[in-house]
């Protein structure tokens, strides 16, 4: 099966492109693709070079500079580890950063995004829903990459915890000038996180431009019905 016919986008630092679309429409394929997490044809260049053409031990170091945050923060940690353990995980494979030692920089990090590293031994079935998040934002931060694919990350969140985890996003891209593939069904989230906007249909992009511009007068009518069912739906 073909799940992507072909997509062509760029994403810059600073940057969040939104990529939506119905289930099964290849939003998902098309983030693994470009983390080379699956197999892909055509050209996939990050940061100046063509990440096809990488062997897996080249491909290993610039690992630390393209990080991922799944949508279940429960389903993608685990349970047999502590929050330490979860965060240092990317240390252990591509060592500190700066050298500091590994417990320093998982505290620094859990500061910045709203954790108390005096929890830091716990495990994640001692933390909320929210809290994991936070967790798994985190893990994918401590390397300090410089994209980062949100797949879903609000979508098994409350309300008010989505306002949370959406604000920490933004602050953590305002501040590391990071670049973000932001995959969603919740177009009120992607509209508020997003500078760009992708649409997709059964492996196929559709529509793609400017975020503001797309929301305002989308121009297919797939786009058009996708917002209307999406927006009547949550009001």
């Amino acid at each position: 099966m073909k799940a992507v016919n072909d997509a062509s986008f760029s994403v810059r630092a600073g940057e969040t492109v939104g990529i939506v679309g119905e289930s099964g429409s290849g939003k998902t394929t098309l983030a693994l693709a470009i983390m080379r997490l699956i197999q892909s044809q055509g050209g996939i260049t990050f940061d100046g070079r063509d990440v096809r053409d990488l062997s897996t031990r080249q491909l290993r170091k610039l690992r630390s500079e393209m990080q991922i945050v799944f949508q279940d923060p429960f389903g993608s940690l685990s349970p047999r580890m502590t929050c330490e353990q979860i965060i240092a995980e990317g240390l252990g494979v591509h060592g500190s950063p700066d050298g500091r030692p590994a417990k320093e920089v998982v505290a620094e990090i859990m500061t910045e995004v709203g954790l108390d590293p005096a929890t830091m031994h716990r495990y994640p079935h001692e933390f909320s829903g929210g809290q994991r998040q936070r967790i798994a934002i985190a893990r994918a931060m401590v390397l300090r990459p410089k994209l980062v694919v949100l797949d879903e990350p609000t979508s098994a969140l409350d309300m008010t915890v989505q306002v949370q985890i959406v604000e920490l996003l933004r602050d953590l891209q305002r501040k590391h000038d990071l670049a973000f593939l932001f995959i969603s069904h919740d177009l009120k989230v992607v509209r508020a996180m997003s500078h760009k906007v992708i649409v997709m249909k059964q492996g196929d992009v559709v529509e793609m431009g400017d975020a503001e511009e797309i929301f305002s007068a989308p121009k297919t009518e797939y786009t058009q019905k996708l917002f209307n069912a999406a927006f009547e739906l949550a009001g």
